[in-house]
């Protein structure tokens, strides 16, 4: 992913990219609190117009209690540990916790409740590894909260009113955190098992997958909890791994015990899973220096505090606290430009236009000051066979991640050909790095000044023609006709969501079977 601020200039941003531009002006953590939010509001009509029988004044207490309760123990615990609270993180657990637990009236159910927003809030801290929660939060509140037996976690949002509303929340939240193949393979894997289960009970195969989708948490599973960024493995394979072996665990039917088949088990096993494949724990990163790559953008230098594990194309996300909200919070991901085999790691950034408060924070950083890195991730990595040729193609900053593969050396002996797309020759970030990469690189600037000095132009016209139109859009067309072989290249694609949704189109329509897409959200 990468900081890209605005769609490159001449390229008609298509609905994909509107949507993503707008969905990724929200944060993660602010779309998941929305949705949640407006998925509660909608419970509470509901049970107004008769569709829910809880009755309004339980369920209101029930939503207080649950939020009140996070809120202020995360607040409480974040003193004690000397840590910068995250408020939203909370009320998520919060609005979580409303919809798991059966909203009651009854003293020990409501203890119970309450015992799961406690122990929600704590495992943030106590079942942590370097600053890194292990566990989804409201799963680890109701699985042990179950072990005691004060109340059990009934999931009650799997309920067919609720699915005018939740199956949109689900899909806008999968779009956003960029996960529906992840949440397909689940839901498939969970869908059969429970469908099989219900066929041998006599019920029609219709019937069946009606049951897992509308009367099963299945959907409200995926969307809100197993998908969470932070408790997930790196790389794509593992996630869809991972889904088939929690879909599995959710969906057949088994008691050892005390353990007995639940979603949040299913969850809590997974996430455990998860963590043993990836990076584990925060790292703490001291920044070295700063230097600028144009007059628009800066490259950052950090020592890591431990190793740190990554394949070039992949980004780690920087926690940046500041004291001014702005509502797009303190977790930025960029992509690592560097060598894995560098002592240090370095990120390519816009550092233009109007920024965020956190990306703010990171600009006042002085050599010595630390900030922390909570994940690794990302699967925008070369083909395995170096026989195999690729089409390169970045818009701005989105130039990033191939800059980590320069580095690395993996571009070295492979036929590669790489496509700039710049505003002018003053704004192509790593000239000097693309000058002496070795492989054909291609730079086209949309006003028409031509690429800086000892680089090619990317122009369709026959040569002696002049350049091609200052802001004309590159099209399928001129892709050909700059990558005749392109069909037979695999493309990655890097920038803006607007910029990468157009690029990946019009590579379609040059030919290219394979495009990989590296789209920076909102950061």
């Amino acid at each position: 992913m990468n900081p890209v601020e605005t769609p490159q200039a001449g390229l008609l941003p298509s609905l994909a990219g509107r949507v993503g531009t707008a969905v990724g002006k929200l944060t993660m953590y602010r779309l998941i609190l929305l949705v949640l939010a407006v998925l509660a509001a909608y419970s509470l009509l509901l049970d107004v117009l008769g569709w829910l029988t809880f009755g309004i004044l339980p369920m209101l207490a029930h939503l207080a209690l649950c939020l009140v309760l996070t809120y202020a123990t995360n607040r409480g615990l974040a003193a004690v540990f000397r840590v910068n609270p995250h408020s939203e993180s909370s009320l998520i657990t919060g609005l979580l916790l409303y919809f798991l637990f059966w909203p009651s009236q009854q003293l020990m159910d409501a203890a119970g409740v309450a015992l799961a927003c406690v122990l929600a809030s704590a495992s943030k801290y106590a079942l942590a590894w370097r600053g890194r929660h292990i566990f989804n939060p409201a799963a680890a509140g109701a699985f042990i909260t179950g072990l005691t037996g004060l109340n059990i976690a009934t999931w009650w949002a799997a309920t067919p009113a609720m699915l005018w509303l939740v199956v949109p929340g689900v899909v806008l939240v999968l779009y956003r955190t960029r996960k529906v193949l992840m949440a397909s393979v689940f839901t498939a894997v969970a869908t059969a098992i429970i469908t099989v289960e219900l066929l041998r009970a006599g019920m029609t195969a219709g019937m069946g997958v009606y049951q897992a989708l509308a009367q099963r948490p299945v959907l409200f599973f995926v969307g809100f909890m197993l998908t969470e960024p932070l408790t997930l493995p790196p790389r794509r394979w593992q996630q869809l791994a991972l889904a088939a072996v929690v879909g599995i665990l959710f969906a057949v039917p088994y008691n050892l015990g005390i353990f007995a088949n639940s979603p949040e088990a299913a969850l809590l096993a997974g996430n455990l899973l998860a963590f043993m494949a990836g990076q584990r724990g925060a790292v703490k990163l001291r920044l070295v220096g700063t230097r600028p790559l144009t007059p628009s953008t800066t490259e950052f230098s950090f020592e890591p505090s431990r190793l740190v594990r990554f394949v070039p194309g992949q980004y780690m996300e920087l926690d940046l606290p500041h004291g001014k909200r702005d509502g797009k919070g303190r977790r930025r991901v960029f992509s690592l430009t560097g060598s894995p085999r560098d002592r240090l790691l370095r990120f390519g950034v816009q550092t233009a236009g109007p920024m965020s408060a956190a990306k703010k924070t990171l600009l006042e950083l002085r050599p010595g000051d630390e900030v922390t890195a909570t994940s690794v991730g990302g699967d925008f990595v070369l083909p395995r066979d170096p026989r195999r040729p690729v089409l390169l193609i970045a818009a701005g900053i989105g130039i990033t991640p191939f800059v980590s593969h320069l580095s690395a050396g993996g571009l070295r002996d492979r036929d590669a050909v790489l496509l700039l797309l710049a505003r002018s020759a003053g704004e192509v970030a790593y000239a000097d790095e693309l000058r002496n990469s070795g492989i054909r690189v291609l730079v086209r600037v949309a006003d028409g000044s031509g690429p800086p000095p000892g680089l090619a132009p990317a122009s369709s016209r026959p040569e002696g023609a002049g350049p091609d139109t200052p802001g004309q859009r590159l099209d399928g067309a001129m892709l050909t006709a700059l990558v005749p072989d392109i069909a037979g290249r695999e493309v990655y694609v890097s920038g803006s969501p607007a910029s990468v949704a157009a690029l990946r189109r019009e590579a379609r329509r040059a030919g290219a079977r394979r495009v990989h897409t590296d789209s920076f959200s909102g950061y």
